[in-house]
């Protein structure tokens, strides 16, 4: 996985990233890895104790999700089956956007676990701050966190995560949370994903927006051994975020 730093600066803090993101020993990447739901998570508490041991488990928050309500069952189901989750509290059945889930059918539960298996701590020791819930879909989670150090420091951050919890993970899309200096076109080329960036820098840097072109789409595909079809597909998104006004 490789990170670079999109502006070319050096030092940068206070930057917002979407990691994707996969570790053992999860009841929700298991659970929507079998079933066509999604699952996001809100909250995790855990109930004092008066000896001031850790907990044996704490309690979340969560949203399942899912198309019909046939697929809101399997995934509960799922979910009731892991051995790595406990009680299961089904708060409330609800059909549309609760709590902007993308879904048709949505369920609110809170669900007991060991919080052995928690991403958000060993994230937290490396300077990631969870800013938005977890979204978990196809056997993935998807997380908005924002890094507290330098930009420098991301690319070990990381590398600490993935030793510690045995997992893996990919930047989806890296941005400043406001470089002071940053013109609206360093901004815009921010929120492209490292993908995006490389095919678009390099349609660029080939002469594809030339007038007449220099390189034709095949050209550029074979250039990056891709199929001209994913080059496509990361040029457009990578055009439309940069049209965006």
């Amino acid at each position: 996985m490789a990170i670079t730093d999109p502006s070319g600066a050096e030092n940068w803090s206070g930057t917002r990233l979407t990691l994707d993101l996969w570790h053992p020993n999860c009841w929700a990447i298991e659970a929507t890895r079998q079933t066509d739901g999604g699952v996001l998570a809100h909250a995790i508490y855990n109930s004092p104790k008066a000896d001031g041991d850790a907990p044996n488990s704490v309690n979340g928050l969560f949203t399942a999700f899912a198309d019909t309500n046939e697929e809101v069952e399997a995934l509960l189901d799922a979910i009731r089956a892991s051995d790595r989750s406990g009680e299961l509290l089904e708060l409330q059945e609800r059909f549309g956007r609760a709590r902007d889930a993308p879904g048709n059918v949505v369920r609110e539960f809170f669900l007991e676990y060991d919080p052995s298996d928690m991403m958000c701590p060993k994230l937290l020791e490396q300077g990631f701050v969870h800013s938005a819930p977890v979204r978990i879909e196809n056997g993935r989670e998807e997380w908005q966190v924002c890094f507290v150090g330098e930009r420098t420091e991301i690319r070990e951050s990381l590398d600490a995560v993935q030793e510690s919890a045995g997992a893996e993970v990919s930047v989806q899309s890296m941005s400043s949370s406001g470089q002071p200096g940053q013109s609206p076109r360093e901004q815009r080329l921010d929120t492209l994903t490292t993908t995006q960036r490389e095919v678009y820098e390099h349609a660029r840097e080939a002469g594809y927006y030339e007038w007449p072109r220099e390189a034709s789409t095949r050209e550029l595909a074979d250039d990056l051994d891709v199929s001209k079809t994913t080059l496509l597909e990361h040029l457009r998104k990578a055009e439309s975020k940069l049209l965006d006004p």
